[in-house]
């Protein structure tokens, strides 16, 4: 196997840092005068984790392609990390984006559309009752907050570097055994180990014993893992997962946020699964902030029946601005134009067409890495063999590599996923698009091993 030579890999890191800067001098000025303004330069503080010096700032978007400050041209296969993977302002969201502005953004009323919206989810997940959002994680805390409601316990469990946005309760990792805040956890309102339960994906054992004492209201779980790279459930993990939650009284929250590239009915159409709750936000209304999450007839009912009508205003869950007319018009035209069985039929074989262009550079020049793929999700890994969990996954992660991969394509005009090596495919995206990741890919490898 061909190994990195890291005194070279810091050598083209250094050229790449150069050429970043030479090509982005305009980005370089809006982000030392948004210094004087924005906390770190930005409007959001993980903006701020991009491979280069200073982030792109961006002119417009469109479809699978952008254009910063600079007059640089890329093919983003990041895509607001599943936030933009209906591709960049979708002609059908955009229309109803503007007919409904005119009619009115917010109201605190329902709409027709959110009467389609629920019955079209229900129809893709098989979960008849709905509601409304801002973001996948107020879907979760949402979810989280009626589960504890209902079966009166106060834990819930999670997965070791599992992602469910900003969650209090799932912000926390298992060192050494032990579960305790996450790296970069700030502020949290009490220790994270306090509220949740945290096990190894993939570990049915302690899952049995996790859930055995039946003090957990919940499992919250991406059917696959996500966010540490691509992990995919042992073969009868899931058939495990639900029969242990049932036998134990605890709800099964399915969160498809990201795991939706495995189709128009995300992981939980695919593949059967039987959950009591699903949440799901990001891409769903155009990149339009709007989330939802479902519940079993049998969960509503006992929502319906623990919750009083006269507490409605603090019991009903949400903002004043969740379910509002233009997020619902966004997710209707998404949903019915966009986010289609005829997208993910072009969109998943170019993913397949991304992973095996990756694999082929990695046989032909033999590296120890390997491409997972989930639907329309691709992503490669430094490390010779798949991860079955988080702790196995973040133990893989190479810093210095993951930083001038994803430089090097940035500065080659192909905008990765940050924090790891993902690409998504829109239903914008192309076969020359994919084809010129490959090409880079070939190229960024080459200049580390010749």
């Amino acid at each position: 196997m061909t190994t990195i030579d890291r005194t070279r890999l810091k050598e083209r890191l250094a050229q790449e840092e150069k050429l970043f800067v030479e090509k982005h001098p305009r980005s370089r000025e809006l982000f030392e005068r948004a210094k004087s303004s924005l906390l770190g330069g930005v409007p959001m503080n993980w903006m701020v984790r991009w491979a280069g010096k200073y982030p792109v700032f961006v002119k417009e978007a469109s479809g699978a392609h952008f254009a910063d400050v600079d007059g640089n041209d890329y093919v983003d296969l990041c895509l607001g990390d599943t936030g933009a993977m209906t591709g960049h302002a979708p002609e059908a969201t955009v229309n109803a984006l503007v007919e409904q502005t005119r009619r009115g953004i917010t109201l605190m009323l329902p709409t027709e559309n959110a009467i389609w919206v629920g019955e079209e989810l229900a129809r893709r997940f098989g979960l008849p009752y709905w509601q409304i959002a801002m973001t996948a994680t107020d879907a979760n805390r949402f979810a989280i907050r009626l589960a504890r409601h209902i079966t009166g316990r106060n834990l819930i469990l999670a997965f070791n570097y599992c992602y469910h946005g900003t969650v209090d309760e799932t912000f926390v990792t298992l060192n050494d055994g032990v579960a305790g805040p996450r790296q970069g956890n700030l502020g949290p309102a009490v220790n994270p180990a306090t509220t949740t339960k945290v096990i190894e994906f993939n570990d049915i054992a302690a899952l049995e014993s996790a859930l055995a004492p039946g003090d957990v209201a919940c499992v919250l779980a991406e059917p696959a893992m996500t966010n540490i790279g691509i992990i995919h459930p042992d073969p009868g993990y899931h058939d495990t997962l639900r029969e242990i939650t049932r036998r134990t009284g605890t709800l099964l929250i399915i969160d498809e946020t990201h795991t939706i590239c495995s189709g128009p009915g995300g992981y939980t159409k695919a593949y059967g699964l039987e959950p009591d709750m699903l949440t799901i936000g990001k891409p769903i209304a155009g990149g339009i902030p709007a989330a939802a999450y479902g519940m079993s007839a049998e969960v509503a009912e006992r929502v319906r029946a623990q919750t009083s009508v006269d507490d409605a205003d603090t019991g009903g869950i949400g903002g004043t601005l969740s379910g509002n007319a233009l997020a619902l018009a966004a997710m209707r035209a998404t949903l019915q134009n966009v986010l289609t069985e005829e997208a993910f039929a072009r969109m998943i074989p170019l993913g397949e067409r991304f992973a095996d262009g990756v694999e082929s550079v990695i046989r032909e020049k033999k590296l120890p890495w390997i491409v997972k793929r989930l639907g329309c999700r691709a992503e490669y890994w430094f490390r010779e063999t798949p991860p079955r969990n988080g702790g196995e996954a973040a133990a893989a992660v190479d810093v210095e590599l993951d930083r001038f991969m994803h430089l090097f394509a940035l500065n080659r005009g192909i905008l990765m996923t940050p924090f790891h090596n993902m690409a998504l495919m829109s239903p914008s995206t192309t076969e020359e698009d994919v084809d010129y990741h490959t090409k880079v890919f070939r190229e960024s490898v080459e200049a580390l091993i010749g």
